[in-house]
């Protein structure tokens, strides 16, 4: 109950309406103090009168008149001159003095907030007009007793009519928050658990109903949302059917492919010159098509391992790699550069690391074959504190300007005619499976430049869950 939205809401109601109902006691109470003391000073002033009439008054009237104004001794200022009008005799001695001619309403409280607090009975003066201005100046003696006794059964009326006036306006303004708000969010709360049982179903998406403006926007951007999400999911539902059928497709064209390169080495042997001038082009279409299939069936994987980091040695991994790429350069005049130091190991894996330094050398070679010009392929590294820096620079001639906008998006950043463009998206996805990032640093026509950077800091399981 209290830690709901409706019970804070009537805890804070029934404490903001007695804070207020606290700030309009005190200024009553003294205003009922004020009164108090004008209504004695009134009684007074008619026994007075009643005196003036009769100067011979009976001592036992005069008592009977003190005792009805719950007062002493009255003293009555007519003409410049003071008048003792009744008297009694006073059990103590006047401690206070109140003039209410000039008292401000902040004099009024405080003297209130004294009474209150004061246990003890005193005798006090009172000083006040008289009532139809009849003499200068009214005084009287009287206990404070009564007064005090007085001012707290006010004070207990107040209160008591304060808390009920409270707790009605708390029950009433729990239940409308109850209604008005509590209510709809709820609905709001158990439509979100609906759809995020079944987000794929439309059906459960919210419809705007509201009354209140800021929760009627609150569910159309939830609506705009979960719309979005389904959609969302749809789409991914496709994509993934599609991408299992594109992979069962790339299998067994690949195998096909495969079949009908092996035919073409008996076609290569033709006499025919035809045959002989288009058999190389068939066979490197064919060899095309079986790159195609192998790079979309790679990228279609979804069992990728976590790189399981060891320290490599970086210069017996380039070197491999450039090995292998000199073998595959033929007669073409492309020569290769290494300047890592013989000491330097990275903290990798070494067997996906090999892939991304064998598809950035072979891309390289190949765009340097395919111009016809000789062209160099270096491979450089330096470490400090903080990671292992790799650049791979070629001399080719450049990257085109649909491979640069679409560098590392499968399909799209192609970089040798005919490529699939998944060569660099899988490469910087490996990468960043280390940690660190693979970034094109430079092209134009005098070459390319790409840069991987692997950081040396072991990140724990607890810094990568923050």
């Amino acid at each position: 109950m209290l830690r709901s939205l409706s019970g804070r809401f009537l805890i804070l109601t029934v404490l903001f309406v007695m804070l207020a109902e606290v700030m309009i006691f005190v200024p009553s109470v003294a205003r009922f103090r004020q009164d108090y003391l004008l209504s004695r000073l009134e009684r007074a002033q008619i026994a007075s009168l009643a005196v003036l009439a009769d100067d011979a008054i009976d001592p036992d009237v005069e008592e009977e008149l003190l005792r009805n104004a719950e007062v002493y001794n009255v003293v009555l200022r007519r003409n410049e001159a003071r008048q003792l009008m009744l008297s009694s005799p006073v059990p103590e001695e006047v401690t206070e003095t109140y003039d209410l001619r000039e008292a401000s309403p902040l004099v009024l409280i405080r003297d209130a907030i004294q009474r209150l607090i004061d246990p003890e009975p005193r005798v006090i003066r009172v000083i006040g007009n008289p009532v139809r201005e009849a003499g200068l100046l009214i005084e009287v003696t009287m206990p404070t007793a009564g007064l005090r006794e007085a001012m707290f059964d006010f004070g207990g009326r107040v209160l008591a009519l304060a808390t009920i006036i409270s707790l009605l306006t708390a029950a009433f303004l729990f239940l409308a928050v109850r209604a008005l708000l509590v209510g709809p969010i709820k609905r709001v709360i158990g439509q979100m658990q609906s759809y995020a049982a079944a987000p794929e179903d439309a059906r459960r998406i919210i419809e705007p109903s509201a009354g209140i403006t800021e929760l009627r926007a609150a569910e159309a951007a939830l609506m705009q949302l979960e719309t979005q999400l389904t959609g969302a999911l749809k789409q991914k539902e496709r994509l993934a059917q599609l991408g299992s059928a594109v992979a069962k497709i790339s299998h067994d064209l690949r195998n096909i492919l495969t079949s009908a390169q092996l035919f073409t080495d008996r076609i290569e042997q033709s006499e025919d010159p035809t045959v002989r001038r288009l058999a190389p082009k068939l066979v490197n279409s064919i060899s095309r098509a079986i790159n195609l299939c192998e790079s979309t069936l790679a990228f279609g994987r979804s069992d990728e391992p976590a790189p399981r980091l060891t320290l490599v040695p970086l210069a017996e991994l380039v070197g491999d790699v450039i090995d292998g790429e000199r073998l595959a350069v033929g007669e073409a005049d492309v020569s290769f550069a290494e300047d890592i130091p013989a000491t330097m190991t990275v903290r990798a894996d070494a067997e996906q690391l090999h892939r991304v330094f064998l598809n950035l050398v072979r891309n390289a070679r190949q765009a340097i074959v395919a111009t016809g010009k000789p062209g160099e392929i270096s491979v450089s590294a330096q470490e400090d504190d903080r990671a292992w820096v790799v650049r791979v620079t070629d001399t080719g001639p450049g990257l085109p300007p649909k491979a640069r906008d679409n560098l590392f998006t499968p399909f799209q950043g192609g970089t040798t005619r005919g490529g699939a463009g998944l060569g660099l998206a899988i490469s910087s996805e490996l990468i960043r499976g280390h940690g660190g990032q693979l970034m094109l640093d430079d092209t134009g026509p005098d070459g390319t430049c790409f840069r991987i950077v692997l950081p040396k800091m072991v990140v724990s399981q607890e810094d990568a869950a923050e």
